[in-house]
């Protein structure tokens, strides 16, 4: 596939060690704007990347939020575009149609999710072998889709994302380790589709953590979505603590 990068914009405060710099790039002839996200500080060397896939609400201040807490980390984040250029749903309703339309065509899905994948790897501060990813909710389903087309991730985490592949099987092509975050009672990811996922895994050999947070349902790492659980999408601060710890020691074990 090839790339076009269209624009490169750098905001960044004079004191701050944090940068963003603005990234308009393509997938095929649709245009996509991201972001890579590093420590200037920390930029002298070849760092680990981690490609990071929004929610379904699209690239906002949530996902560049999670970016800025990998860049502290020491790693460059690239802040993935999979619905396009302005293309921000406003609403959960406006969200759930564009979602589901990734969800529907995942080979489109796969091919946006390989462009932030090549924008990263091309990054002159990024150590082209070490490269990961990670999701929120859709993001997370990103992330597996990612996995299974088989880049070369040195690993994935799936924040409460969903499980369910388009076709069975799927998971032999699966090359990477994976990090599974869920919310024990999430309402939008039933026990048959953690069971079915897990089996698909267990039968492809794939090398992977599932983590069962108690007491969390879907979205349990978003704060903005409030604490009704009744709602089925509720912010849990154990989980969301505890699966950003899982997630660092996993980053840091995979990149060794």
């Amino acid at each position: 596939m090839k790339l076009f990068l269209v624009l490169l914009f750098v905001t960044a405060s004079a004191h701050a060690k944090i940068k963003t710099e603005t990234v308009e790039y393509k997938s095929g002839e649709t245009m996509l704007q991201g972001a890579v996200v590093y420590d200037d500080a920390k930029s002298k060397s070849k760092k680990p990347g981690v490609v990071i896939v929004h929610d379904w609400m699209g690239v906002g201040e949530y996902v560049q939020m999670r970016a800025e807490q990998l860049a502290k980390l020491g790693y460059v984040a690239f802040v993935a575009d999979i619905y396009g250029k302005g293309v921000r749903p406003k609403t959960p309703a406006e969200a759930q149609t564009e979602s589901g339309k990734y969800k529907a065509d995942r080979k489109e899905l796969r091919a946006r999710a390989n462009a932030a994948y090549e924008m990263l790897k091309a990054n002159k501060f990024v150590n082209p072998e070490k490269i990961s990813a990670m999701g929120y909710c859709f993001g997370g389903m990103v992330v597996l889709e990612m996995a299974r087309m088989g880049l070369p991730l040195k690993g994935g985490v799936s924040f409460h994302g969903s499980l369910a592949a388009a076709a069975k099987g799927e998971a032999v092509g699966i090359k990477t380790k994976l990090l599974i975050l869920h919310g024990a009672i999430d309402p939008y990811v039933k026990a048959d589709e953690v069971i079915e996922f897990q089996k698909e895994l267990n039968d492809a050999g794939v090398n992977y953590e599932f983590v069962s947070y108690s007491g969390a349902v879907h979205a349990f790492t978003e704060k903005h979505v409030g604490t009704d659980i009744s709602k089925g999408a509720a912010y849990n601060e154990q989980a969301d603590k505890r699966s950003f710890l899982a997630m660092q020691n996993f980053f840091s074990e995979v990149n060794q």
